[in-house]
């Protein structure tokens, strides 16, 4: 059962449930207002006729001599269409009947003997098939009972007529909702349908170029959005994919082309002397470490975002510590550090690579006896160096995927580093940022999202 079908009975029987409830309350109101007004018609006629009766100075006795005489008692009620009335002795005699004469039972001889006037009895009785709600009200000690009764055939008649009325209302009212609510459905799923069709589409040609109409701010809009959102980025990420294996292709041409000619010349050339032969050995070995590195940065930007890696309390004075050590027994260079007890939550292992690639690209590019300095506070890393700066025009891209500088094309590095450094930063909800240090040199480092301090911990810059 299709969603529109679901919705549309659901609003049916919503509808059908209330109308019903509705109908219920009414007819029941109805019939207990008729009821009430029929019984108190006749209790107001059996007050009249027992006060008469009882004013009159033989009571029951002047009725004798009209037992059997269809007419009204003592001259009263004669005015009345509805209801009928008599007058029973205590012996259980019919003493007066205004037309039909009423059934007198064992309950209504009890009432024309009782001991208390006033004392009344209510039933309904079926009189020449028609039924009638019956009083029997007694006068007092022996002196009989009077009774009133009335036709309940025009009742059940309207009854019957407002039944039949509220079942007509009902079933419209449940076509009107069914139709409605089919109109509401059909409104509501069909914006649903194209979100739909369009994944659908999506997942059969794996185009996500589509876009699915959004109508309206209501869940069906924002799902519509957020649908397109959705598509948007992962439009985005396959295009980052795709640029991302481009020009890791290109890169890797060089070194592959160059491996490829040191080899060609050992094998074709199999007497070199020994300077020539260590030669190109040098070169293979330093295209090898170059492509070994170039992979390991490829493989490091392309999965970062899915590392298994867990988040867990850092402090970056722990993670620049072991960097700098490491630079230091590498290349020999002073390396200082500068770091308050900044915390953060995020990968130390991603956060290590990301200033570990800052250092490596300071070492690579100062030449100078200056020291490489890193400096943390507030969580923003930051490496200082004395080395030729970065030219303006390449400020704007150099966190940019395998950009490199003009200078810097002679040098080794795969120009992934800081494209690494960059999407660490923004993993941990901060930023990347190069600058121009004042006196010459630059500024490259990163922040992270939110840091808090370690109480005590700023750290003097360590001894070489």
């Amino acid at each position: 059962m299709s969603l529109r079908t679901k919705l549309a009975l659901a609003l049916a029987f919503l509808a059908a449930l209330a109308t019903l409830a509705v109908g219920a309350i009414s007819y029941r109101a109805t019939a207990d207002q008729l009821h009430a007004e029929i019984d108190r018609s006749l209790e107001d006629t059996s007050e009249e006729l027992a006060t008469r009766v009882t004013r009159s100075p033989r009571g029951v006795g002047e009725l004798e001599g009209r037992r059997g005489r269809r007419e009204p008692p003592l001259g009263a009620l004669e005015q009345l269409d509805l209801v009928v009335v008599q007058v029973v002795s205590p012996a259980g005699i019919v003493l007066a009947s205004s037309s039909t004469e009423l059934p007198v039972d064992d309950v209504d001889l009890a009432l024309a003997t009782a001991g208390e006037a006033g004392v009344q009895v209510w039933r309904t009785v079926d009189i020449d098939g028609e039924p009638h709600r019956l009083v029997t009200t007694s006068l007092g000690p022996d002196a009989g009972a009077v009774q009133a009764a009335r036709s309940l055939e025009e009742t059940e008649r309207l009854l019957a007529s407002t039944r039949n009325r509220i079942a007509v209302a009902a079933l419209c009212t449940i076509v009107a909702a069914a139709a409605l609510g089919w109109l509401i459905a059909w409104q509501v799923t069909r914006r649903l349908e194209r979100v739909t069709r369009t994944a659908e589409e999506v997942s059969r040609t794996g185009r996500l170029d589509t876009t699915v109409p959004v109508e309206g701010r209501d869940e069906a809009g924002r799902l519509a959005t957020s649908f397109n959102d959705m598509l948007g980025a992962l439009a985005r990420s396959k295009e980052d994919q795709q640029r991302l294996v481009q020009d890791a292709g290109h890169e890797l041409r060089t070194p592959l082309t160059s491996l490829r000619t040191n080899i060609s010349v050992l094998r074709r050339h199999g007497d070199l002397d020994t300077t020539t032969r260590d030669g190109v050995l040098d070169d293979l070995d330093s295209e090898a470490r170059e492509l070994t590195a170039l992979v390991n940065e490829l493989v490091a930007l392309a999965t970062d975002r899915r590392t298994d890696e867990a988040t867990r309390p850092v402090e970056l004075v722990e993670l620049a510590e072991r960097v700098a050590a490491r630079a230091r027994r590498r290349t020999g260079r002073v390396v200082t550090v500068d770091a308050d007890g900044s915390v953060v939550e995020g990968r130390a292992g991603a956060l290590e690579r990301a200033i570990t690639n800052l250092v490596d690209n300071a070492t690579k590019f100062d030449e100078s006896d200056a020291p490489i300095e890193v400096v943390v506070a507030g969580g923003r890393v930051e490496v200082r160096d004395r080395g030729p700066g970065i030219d303006d025009a390449e400020l704007p891209h150099v966190f940019d995927r395998f950009r490199r500088a003009v200078a810097a094309r002679s040098r080794p590095g795969s120009g992934l580093g800081l494209a690494i450094v960059r999407q660490t930063a923004e993993d941990h909800g901060g930023t990347a940022f190069a600058e121009n240090r004042p006196g010459g040199g630059a500024v490259v480092g990163f922040t992270v999202g939110e840091a808090r301090l370690q109480p005590g911990s700023h750290l003097s810059p360590a001894p070489v």
